[in-house]
């Protein structure tokens, strides 16, 4: 089965930083694009990065460019997703999502990925 599993969330204040994790297992890792994506009290799910190790294409949504950067540890099968000068506006819950047939690129939508992982909540504080 696919699984992901993301951690490192917490409360932060503005401008700090925090390096989330997405654990996966259950499927080749190179098959896949990962991705992260946050919805926001109140808020539609937002794109945030993507990563497709096959090729090593990579995508920022447009409020996180510049700030956020997502790598992966392919030995161990995880997706990282640095996020430094967090503002409030960060403030979500994160999510890590799969899919074997994802296009990943700079428009890091979530209609095409099909497994997703439990949430970690990132709060930053004005």
């Amino acid at each position: 089965d696919v699984q992901l599993q993301a951690s490192g969330g917490g409360l932060v204040e503005a401008g700090g930083s925090l390096r989330l994790s997405c654990a996966t297992s259950g499927f080749r890792f190179d098959d896949y694009a990962i991705g992260w994506f946050r919805q926001a009290p109140g808020k539609e799910r937002e794109g945030v990065a993507c990563y497709r190790s096959y090729d090593g294409t990579i995508g920022y949504g447009g409020s996180v460019k510049g700030r956020f950067t997502i790598s992966s540890d392919n030995r161990f099968k995880t997706v990282y997703l640095q996020m430094n000068n967090l503002k409030p506006e960060d403030t979500a819950v994160y999510y890590c999502a799969a899919d074997p047939s994802y296009y990943c690129s700079d428009y890091v939508e979530d209609s095409n990925m099909n497994y997703w992982g439990k949430g970690t909540q990132v709060t930053v504080s004005s």
